[in-house]
């Protein structure tokens, strides 16, 4: 059945969310539910939806993608400032086009700002449009900031460095556009002496750098879960907690597909199932961790049932640099809810490029753009 607007009617309005720290396995396990139930995948990564750096902002290659059309990847100009309004626009619009074409929209990003926004914002108007099924991918931090640490060393040696200096120049504005992207600032000092320095100095400089990038990188998990464990205590986030600390042992060693198909890909995959058939409803599968309906308390507060409550609140996640949950190191553009500044005032122009393969003519602000869908 359908709405006159062509639409699919409200009973088929669904809308499936992945959450998660960085380097937690969204965009893999994203991918997998969208090649098993027919779905695309919508970026709510505030650095991948402009173009460029595609090593630092870890975006997905095309042999990642297996072929998954993703929505606000790499489509905006890197330095215009796309706010969190500009992001639930471009959004909604991307998650109307993907469900009149049959389709599942699957919302994969570490920016819960964004995604707080377009759930929650403009008075719960998408609540009342569509229904969302939130999965969230977790482990242990230790695992998660060993990994994010020895990626920013595979950053490194696919062109992490030569990336940064593209965009280098004296009066750099790190408050502003991709710039912002963690990996970026970090290296400015090297690109200042990289002339003048003698080898030594230049390779400490450097090594000095991408430590920095990796303890921002590693704060950035810790806000980023911050922000997740706060949803699991409000209503309507019906969180399912899928715990891949299994699969982050086995990571590069024998064993690492089967771990990840019986602690990630198998439960997700039937919990998405019985969200998407109606099947008796969603229930929280064998193996699944910590929900919100099972971790409250009475006072409302996260229980300790997983070891989750306070576990992100100890010194090594102090953040002295990294602002909001966005890759960024600007504190200027995040205020103390993490939301966008300016997110209410005027969206950039012509901020979504044209783009190859499928697109679909939309309009940014009144002007005409090309965006994908």
């Amino acid at each position: 059945m359908e709405t006159p607007c062509g639409l699919p009617s409200r009973k088929d309005n669904k809308v499936v969310f992945v959450l998660g720290a960085t380097g937690s396995g969204k965009s893999k396990l994203a991918i997998a539910l969208a090649t098993q139930f027919d779905g695309e995948i919508i970026n709510s990564d505030k650095m991948q939806v402009y173009g460029g750096l595609d090593v630092i902002t870890n975006k997905v290659t095309k042999e990642e993608s297996a072929g998954i059309p993703h929505h606000l990847l790499g489509v905006v100009h890197p330095d215009a400032d796309f706010t969190a309004s500009d992001f639930c626009r471009e959004a909604v619009h991307a998650i109307d086009s993907i469900l009149g074409r049959g389709r599942v929209p699957i919302v994969a990003g570490g920016s819960n700002s964004y995604i707080e926004g377009l759930v929650d914002g403009e008075g719960g108007e998408f609540r009342s449009r569509y229904q969302c099924l939130f999965l969230w991918v977790d482990a242990a931090l230790p695992l998660l900031h060993s990994f994010v640490s020895a990626r920013v060393d595979r950053m490194a040696e696919k062109g992490l460095v030569e990336e940064a200096r593209s965009l280098f120049h004296a009066n750099a504005d790190y408050s502003r556009g991709i710039r912002r992207s963690i990996g970026v600032p970090e290296m400015d000092h090297y690109f200042r002496m990289e002339a003048s320095a003698d080898e030594e100095t230049r390779a400490r400089i450097l090594e000095a750098a991408v430590d920095e990038i990796k303890a921002n990188t590693c704060k950035l998990t810790c806000i980023q879960l911050q922000k997740i464990h706060r949803f699991c205590t409000l209503p309507g986030w019906d969180l399912h907690r899928i715990d891949a600390g299994e699969f982050f042992l086995k990571r590069g060693q024998e064993g690492e597909a089967e771990a990840w198909e019986k602690v990630v890909e198998s439960p997700s995959t039937e919990i998405v199932r019985r969200f998407l058939t109606g099947a008796g409803g969603v229930k929280h599968m064998a193996g699944e961790e910590g929900t919100a309906d099972d971790n409250k308390e009475d006072n409302g507060e996260v229980a300790d049932k997983h070891g989750t409550a306070g576990k992100y609140k100890d010194e090594n996640c102090e953040v002295k640099h990294v602002a909001g949950d966005d890759g960024a190191t600007d504190r200027k553009n995040a205020d103390e809810n993490g939301s966008e500044a300016g997110a209410n005032g005027e969206g950039p122009k012509n901020v979504v490029k044209d783009v190859k393969g499928e697109t679909e003519t939309g309009h940014v602000n009144g002007i005409a753009a090309n965006r994908e869908v």
